[in-house]
């Protein structure tokens, strides 16, 4: 066998070394760089004011561009089985797919109202299921008047774990919203969670495993946190997302919750950032526009939903 000499392994060694040095950075730049976008645009017609049924949201999702749309269970509940086919077929012929269904949950400490609560969401998500609605999701409020921050926290791993079950029973991820602004959360005598951090608490401590965050742009730009944030969650950490703006000129510990704009209005929340991590994590489920703007409920239907689907088509077009 031939002997290899000291130069001539020293130089294989050094190209040996820059082809692993390139391949190791070409897959550390494509780690950085976001894929294409798994998320669906989605139709919530109640979030922008807009009455329809779910025939019609469906006919509009596809006409104005949209991927996804919001399904009302408590309307699914009330169709017959060749009524649901019917629906169900249309949504698929057109290329849509449902997003998340929102759902208040009474998180109250009488044992009474809450056995009565589950029964209900028991019947709720059955009909979820029934129509192949895999997501859910709620909002959890930053305050409380008269339990303190550990009672609360007890209070609602106690109910939140109950309602994840029977979700999870059948098929149902749930979503859980934090809710953000100062002057929401200091409005009663005891705050609650209110960031990102401590809805990873709840969530750990809720312990299920379909159970989850819905985010909010909104909440994430007035809990003053950033896209290294997004970052630390994965895919199956997220079941639903909503997009929006802020009002200009307002600090953002004064912003109140029920006055926003529509997504990409102006530029307060920086929508690239948020959308940009998402695509980053591979979240796949629907984003939807909750901008609370009252001019957008006084537009006719039509009007309403062409403005909606312009803003969403900004806010995606950032990822370009």
């Amino acid at each position: 066998m031939k002997t290899t000499s000291r130069r001539t392994f020293l130089k294989l060694a050094g190209a040996a070394a820059t082809v692993a040095a390139t391949t190791a950075a070409s897959r550390a730049s494509a780690a950085a760089e976001p894929s294409r976008r798994k998320f669906t645009i989605d139709l919530n017609c109640g979030m922008i004011g807009v009455k329809a049924s779910l025939a019609e949201a469906i006919r509009w999702a596809k006409q104005y561009g949209f991927e996804s749309v919001a399904p009302a269970v408590d309307g699914l509940a009330k169709l017959s089985d060749s009524a649901l086919d019917e629906l169900l077929g249309q949504l698929k012929s057109l290329g849509l797919v449902w997003g998340a269904a929102g759902r208040g949950f009474a998180i109250r400490d009488d044992d009474a109202q809450f056995a009565e609560l589950l029964r209900d969401t028991a019947g709720w998500a059955k009909a979820a299921q029934r129509a192949g609605v895999t997501r859910a999701a709620t909002w959890i409020s930053s305050r409380h008047d008269s339990l303190t921050y550990l009672a609360n926290f007890r209070l609602h791993v106690r109910r939140l774990r109950a309602i994840a079950k029977v979700l999870g029973d059948h098929g149902l991820r749930f979503g859980l919203e934090y809710i953000g602004p100062k002057t929401s959360w200091t409005a009663g005598r005891h705050p609650f969670i209110h960031s990102m951090a401590e809805m990873k608490e709840l969530i750990a401590e809720i312990n299920q495993s379909n159970v989850g965050f819905l985010l909010d742009s909104w909440h994430w730009y007035t809990a003053g946190e950033t896209a290294d944030d997004l970052l630390t969650l994965r895919n199956e950490d997220v079941v639903a997302c909503h997009l929006n703006d802020a009002p200009a000129g307002v600090a953002r510990d004064a912003q109140i919750d029920n006055r926003r704009e529509l997504p990409c209005t102006t530029g307060v929340i920086d929508a690239k950032a948020f959308l940009l991590a998402l695509v980053r994590i591979g979240y796949d489920g629907p984003i939807c526009a909750e901008p609370f703007y009252q001019p957008l409920r006084e537009m006719p239907a039509e009007k309403a939903l062409e403005t909606v689907a312009a803003a969403m088509r900004r806010a995606v077009a950032l990822l370009d």
